[in-house]
């Protein structure tokens, strides 16, 4: 019986009580009554699922998710090498915010698929859409290795790998989330992780092959590479719910944003994801600017990205312990000083050293804990349509990200102190929105949300 110590995240979660158990006290009646306020409402059907929150099945799954993780967002976190490469020789004849457009595009495309990825994960599960992911991201990075011409790039890398990059990522970060409550931030944590092995790993691989092969066979090992992680997710991810086809309706990613927590945290994925990319994709390019060696300067981002998988890791375990709502805005808030107060007078090779560290960290916290959140407030029959819903509107901000920060640039005389104010002022303002939603669930005190 909930009593009045209950934490929203349980009463989100918790079954509505059957009326003969609401009247046996009053202080129990007000506290279901706030729950039911503050609650997604059940649809009809029937009751949801028990959670197994562990067992070889559930965390199976988390392991074919660090797979996915490793070769979707493990790639985009891996752009800043591409945009280096892109400038200093394929595409040296563009300008730095007309090929960050490919990334971005990129980016867009794999974000902006959640509301038709969703849908299929609801209505069929994880298998077919994981299937088609694996055929046109390897395709699309095959096609990349070839490519020449700037609208190839956009075509191979952008859409074909995007596409695929997209299904692989909602077919596992949906399929985490049916087999945790209790740990679901810990868990979507670790299968994040991946996501900053790859960061890590990738731009390695791309630099050093490119230097010493070429860039055709940097960009086809990678997809080798990748078949082979996607082949373990074929096998072993699964989902704990019974898929059943659903009729696609607007209404039903239109519905979540007239919850007033829900849009507050879509808005605040919005700005965050405005800046979140930034340090990762330009921090290569300000390093060698400052005149860190050229061979030094790639490895920033695999620190940035290596200790990222920490950051996933932790902080989803301490989400689950105080909050995930009050770990957004700790987290957040920390990327939001250290880029404004640390990234932007750091000159030196220590310097910019540590700040990718401590940027990793707090970053890779907030990627990890996004689907967390929104699982917090969701039905979880209804995970694949409000993740849908909620990376849609953040796609908008991946795409128009890069091209500001390029242009930033460009209007800094290719100067990057604008595209770091901007970036940090990303994550306040996001900061600031995450803290609204908490106050409209809990009020400005302190409790576990």
């Amino acid at each position: 019986m909930p009593g009045k110590t209950q934490t929203i995240e349980a009463a989100v979660a918790t079954p509505p009580v059957k009326e003969s158990d609401q009247n046996t006290s009053a202080d129990s009646q007000q506290s279901n009554e706030k729950a039911v306020e503050k609650g997604p409402q059940e649809p009809a059907g029937p009751a949801p699922p028990q959670f197994a929150d562990g067992g070889w099945a559930a965390w199976s799954t988390v392991g074919a998710g660090w797979c996915c993780m490793f070769v979707s967002l493990g790639w985009i976190n891996s752009i800043g090498v591409f945009q280096t490469i892109y400038e200093e020789d394929l595409l040296k004849n563009y300008s730095s915010s007309t090929i960050a457009w490919i990334m971005s595009l990129q980016t867009f495309i794999m974000f902006g698929g959640a509301p038709f990825f969703g849908k299929v994960f609801d209505s069929y599960g994880p298998r077919f859409l994981l299937l088609g992911g694996t055929f046109f991201h390897v395709f699309g990075l095959m096609m990349t290795s070839l490519a020449k011409e700037y609208y190839q790039f956009i075509l191979a890398q952008s859409v074909c790998s995007g596409l695929g990059a997209s299904a692989i990522f909602y077919s596992s970060t949906n399929s985490i989330a049916t087999w945790f409550r209790k740990n679901r931030a810990m868990a979507l944590g670790i299968a994040s992780s991946g996501s900053a092995c790859g960061g890590v790993v990738i731009p390695i691989l791309i630099a050093q092959m490119y230097r010493k092969v070429n860039f055709g066979w940097a960009v086809r090992t990678a997809a080798f590479i990748f078949l082979g992680l996607l082949a373990i997710a074929n096998v072993f991810l699964r989902s704990a719910l019974k898929h059943k086809p659903k009729p696609f309706r607007v209404t039903d990613f239109v519905s979540p944003l007239k919850e007033p927590r829900f849009i507050l945290v879509s808005m605040a994925c919005f700005m965050i994801f405005l800046g979140v990319f930034l340090p990762g994709n330009f921090i290569v390019l300000d390093a060698i600017r400052h005149g860190m060696n050229a061979n030094l300067a790639f490895y920033l981002l695999a620190v940035l990205n290596g200790v990222s998988a920490l950051g996933r890791i932790i902080a989803g375990r301490v989400a689950d312990k105080i909050g995930r709502f009050n770990c957004m805005i700790i987290v957040n808030m920390l990327s939001a000083i250290f880029v404004l107060g640390f990234w932007i007078p750091a000159h030196t090779n220590p310097e910019l050293l540590v700040f990718a560290a401590f940027i990793g960290f707090t970053s890779g916290a907030f990627v990890a804990m996004v689907a967390a959140v929104i699982g917090q407030i969701s039905d979880i029959r209804q995970i694949g349509v409000r993740n849908g819903t909620n990376f849609f509107c953040v796609s908008f901000a991946a795409l128009i990200g890069n091209p500001i920060a390029g242009a930033l640039i460009q209007r800094d005389d290719g100067g990057y102190s604008y595209m770091q104010i901007f970036s940090g002022a990303a994550f306040f303002v996001g900061t600031c929105l995450f803290f609204s939603a908490r106050i409209v669930q809990a009020g400005p005190g302190w409790t576990k949300i």
